[in-house]
């Protein structure tokens, strides 16, 4: 470290090479099968894809589920479509490492200057550009096979959430906010589940979908918490460093936000009182992330991050077993 900053890594030296491949980063989840146990040669390309952090594609996931059960609560089904949701689940993982792989060609050099990323295999010379790059075409082709089984409508909604994904590594050099845009994408299976089922979008989707972008930005703030003091040396811009001493208040703004557009959603579709109690288990984590927020405690921030998962997994229960009750009575 000089002056604050990681110097490039080592791997990126001939004779340190043969050790990248076995190099994990700072936030991968601990003794995961993909650092562990996958074959040397395609560890690279797992960490490419975030399959040791599945925060990710939970996160890429979980609104396409909520929107799936809140179209079943609509149409007076008594669950979400499996087979849609299990499209969903390998959609999910396929573009999660796809959008992950691009960002890390885009921010490679970035990247380098950061503690917690300068050992991501783009920055560490485990995998060349051109490498990521066939990695990335081939993730891409297995979104699209899995796009392709939905209804027309849906396959050209899930095309154009591309746009949003493109910008997204470019905004943090540009705007205080990019984790707007890591929203927009981020939360477009709040479209996509409603659109799978009715080929057709409406309010209520709308408004999860906009919840989901709400929740995503409050997150990803807390998620930024790990890298303030590296952001600040080498000049990214991000919401942790924008919002500051005030984070904790910021975080608060986007919950709230996404909590009021997910009662409207639900109040559109006439849910009944297991989704609402599923929004209120949804709200009381959120608050207890709010509370538990230490603004310089990166290892904190990281658990609160994942923590996510098992929102989204109460509010996506709620919502489903709101439709089982509905359809049965």
């Amino acid at each position: 470290m000089s002056g604050g900053i990681a110097e490039p890594p080592q791997s990126l030296r001939p004779d340190r090479a043969a050790d990248a491949p076995d190099r994990s980063v700072p936030d991968a989840v601990a003794r995961h099968w993909a650092d562990r146990r996958a074959p040397v040669a395609l560890r690279p390309y797992l960490r490419l894809a975030r399959i040791e952090r599945p925060i990710g594609w939970w996160l890429l996931l979980l609104p396409c589920w909520w929107s799936a059960a809140l179209a079943a609560i609509a149409a007076g089904k008594p669950w979400p479509d499996p087979v849609h949701c299990l499209l969903f689940w390998i959609g999910a993982v396929a573009m999660r490492g796809a959008g992950s792989t691009y960002n890390d060609i885009v921010d490679r050099k970035l990247d380098a200057r950061v503690e917690r990323t300068r050992w991501r295999p783009l920055p560490s010379g485990q995998v060349s550009v051109r490498q990521a790059l066939a990695f990335l075409a081939a993730l891409a082709l297995v979104g699209l096979a899995v796009l392709l089984q939905l209804n027309r409508f849906a396959v050209a909604t899930g095309l154009a959430s591309l746009l949003w994904v493109a910008l997204y590594p470019f905004m943090k050099r540009l705007i205080w906010l990019p984790q707007i845009v890591l929203g927009l994408a981020f939360a477009w299976g709040g479209l996509m589940g409603w659109a799978a089922a009715f080929a057709s979008l409406a309010w209520p989707a709308v408004l999860i979908y906009l919840a989901a972008v709400a929740w995503t930005v409050g997150y990803d703030t807390i998620y930024a918490l790990q890298d303030i003091e590296d952001d600040e040396i080498a000049g990214i811009k991000s919401s942790a460093r924008l919002f500051g001493e005030h984070v904790r208040t910021a975080v608060v703004a986007c919950y709230g936000l996404a909590l009021a557009l997910l009662l409207g959603s639900l109040w559109l579709v006439n849910a009944g009182p297991a989704a609402y109690s599923g929004a209120a288990a949804f709200a009381a984590h959120l608050a207890w992330q709010v509370r538990a927020i230490e603004p310089r405690d990166g290892a904190r921030a990281l658990r609160l991050f994942r923590s996510n998962r098992d929102a989204g997994l109460i509010l996506f229960a709620g919502l489903s077993l709101d439709a089982f009750l509905r359809a049965g009575s």
